[in-house]
């Protein structure tokens, strides 16, 4: 006969040890409160999602922004929300109300409480998703996006470390290897949870762990968090829940989270009554290449582009104003599902690559992730592209680097599905937009966003190329990446209202269950709406999260 379940009892419960549950259990465990967390990967992996993450944050006139000469605002900040989100549902009401709270926290309090944590932050503001619309469309009208000092790693760092103080006082315990497949519910709470506990595993952090069970266990809690991320591992729920607004759901995706970011989670929470919304709105990026040295299944990395580079559909046609690099992912995601390929190109030069491309994650960002400085200066100034940009030039397979144009589209249409390339038409879109860098005044308003970038000292610095002909071999070689779609995100999830209690169907707090993170659409159930401005997934984790185990910790 199976071993009876081990049972504990603790004053709350944490499911999922990313960002979001380590803040919420640090703010509880400061609060006096004895904890539990439980989480169905190895310890490894402690730190979830974020660790992998770029670290990036949206604050509102910080001190970064004013230093760069960024005039900011709440105004201007909430016109860009909410033209970016475009709520339109009855479940945006909390949604909403969770959009107005955390711009009043990135405004005000976010930067000076990472602060007081020890976290600092690269000096040159980001423009993330910059929009090209009216002043009302999608897009961040100014540079929001503020680096980590320590990428993922040291925005985790000061919450794992407070979360390991409350272990070694004995007011805090972690615990492996235990898989929730079931929340308890008495009298209309939930009260616990119960589940698996899977066998111990030596993985990695991100790799493959088993699934075998060992034994079974029972946790009573006054409150119980959930915390446990979205869905973006999971490639059959993506395709079960992709909008037809964005079109067809893909054959061929790569991903861009571990496997064991599952949506495994949302199903045990609304079995427990959980409202699940907005599981239709998700955050999938079309900059996505191969990781030619893989961790996880499909290992994707995202290119962090700047403006620069031609953005061609997989017959080559180029991609339709404002769909450049950088300016509209989900409309460009959207146009793309229209042409009946999944997959795209950059096309661009020697010179673009060295001063614009990045890689997501904190792996690929050595010097950063590092705080090293002088890395740092000549990965980011210096002559050449970075070396993990290069790593994937010389050994990536969505890559091709050729001296002239006839070589370069050879390469191309080698690659798998490259047969789709009309090669006349690679020629003409490219030879066209050269020409119009001959002159200051232009009608292709690429070129004319690049002007326009590179007013701001920032972009110019590190961030956009000087305009210049692709094809002139001093501007060589040419380069041409094949792109793929990535998953990544949730923006939807548990409905919550403004304290993170998990609401039902009818709109009353469930006593006892909360949800923070991408479990929680970072808020609210959506806080994001349709379309996310970039920097706000790490901080909804941390806002949800604070949010979260404050209010467990006074409720409980």
């Amino acid at each position: 006969m199976p071993a009876s379940p081990t049972t504990r009892t603790t004053d709350l419960l944490v499911i999922g040890w990313g960002l979001a549950g380590l803040v919420a259990a640090s703010e509880a465990v400061a609060a006096g409160k004895h904890v539990v967390i439980v989480d169905q990967e190895p310890r490894s992996n402690l730190g979830g999602q974020a660790w992998w993450s770029f670290g990036g944050l949206f604050f509102v006139d910080s001190p970064e922004q004013r230093r760069m000469g960024i005039t900011d605002s709440l105004e201007l900040a909430r016109q860009d929300w909410f033209g970016n989100a475009g709520f339109d549902r009855e479940e945006d009401a909390w949604p909403r109300r969770w959009a107005e709270a955390y711009l009043q926290f990135a405004h005000q309090e976010k930067r000076a409480w990472l602060r007081e944590k020890g976290v600092g932050f690269f000096p040159i503001v980001g423009w993330a998703e910059r929009g090209g619309y009216t002043a009302t469309g999608p897009g961040n009208s100014v540079p929001r996006f503020h680096i980590t000092w320590g990428t993922g790693p040291g925005i985790v760092a000061p919450f794992q470390a407070e979360v390991e103080a409350g272990e070694a006082s004995g007011r805090l315990t972690i615990l492996p290897r235990h898989r929730v497949t079931a929340l308890t519910v008495s009298g209309g709470a939930v009260t616990g949870a119960s589940g698996d506990v899977l066998a111990p595993s030596g993985a990695g952090r991100g790799y493959a762990s088993s699934r075998e069970v060992v034994g079974a266990f029972e946790i009573r809690a006054g409150a119980t968090l959930v915390s446990s991320g979205g869905i973006g591992g999971n490639h059959a729920l993506v395709r079960k829940n992709w909008p037809k607004r964005l079109g067809k759901a893909p054959k061929s995706m790569i991903t861009g989270v571990p496997a064991y970011v599952d949506g495994s989670m949302l199903d045990v929470s609304a079995d427990a009554g959980a409202h699940l919304i907005n599981g239709d709105r998700m955050w999938h990026y079309v900059e996505g290449i191969g990781n030619w040295d893989p961790i996880w299944p499909d290992h994707g990395i995202r290119i962090l582009p700047g403006p620069s580079s031609v953005w061609l559909d997989a017959t080559g046609r180029r991609l339709p104003v404002p769909l450049f690099p950088g300016f509209d992912t989900l409309g460009t995601l959207a146009h793309l599902r229209t042409t009946g390929h999944d997959h795209s190109w950059f096309v661009l030069s020697q010179k673009i690559i060295e001063k614009e491309f990045t890689l997501s994650g904190s792996e690929q960002n050595p010097d950063l992730t590092g705080k090293d400085v002088k890395l740092l200066a000549q990965s980011r100034l210096g002559k050449g592209a970075s070396g993990p940009v290069q790593a994937f030039m010389d050994k990536g397979a969505d890559f091709v680097v050729r001296d002239t144009l006839d070589e370069l589209i050879a390469g191309m249409k080698a690659l798998p599905d490259g047969d789709a390339l009309d090669a006349e038409r690679v020629r003409y879109e490219v030879e066209a937009r050269d020409r119009e860098i001959d002159n200051d005044f232009t009608k292709d308003s690429q070129i004319a966003m690049l002007r326009s970038a590179r007013a701001y000292r920032g972009d110019r610095l590190i961030r956009t190329a000087k305009p210049h002909r692709i094809l002139d071999p001093a501007n060589g070689p040419l380069i041409a990446v094949k792109l793929h779609i990535l998953t990544r995100k949730s923006l939807g999830g548990i409905e919550t209202d403004l304290s993170g209690r998990a609401l039902a169907a009818d709109g009353t707090v469930i006593p006892g269950l909360y949800a923070a993170g991408e479990a929680s659409g970072f808020g609210g159930g959506g806080v994001h709406g349709y379309r996310a401005l970039e920097g706000t997934f790490v901080g909804g984790c941390l806002f949800s999260g604070r949010t979260a185990g404050r209010a467990m910790a006074a409720d409980v």
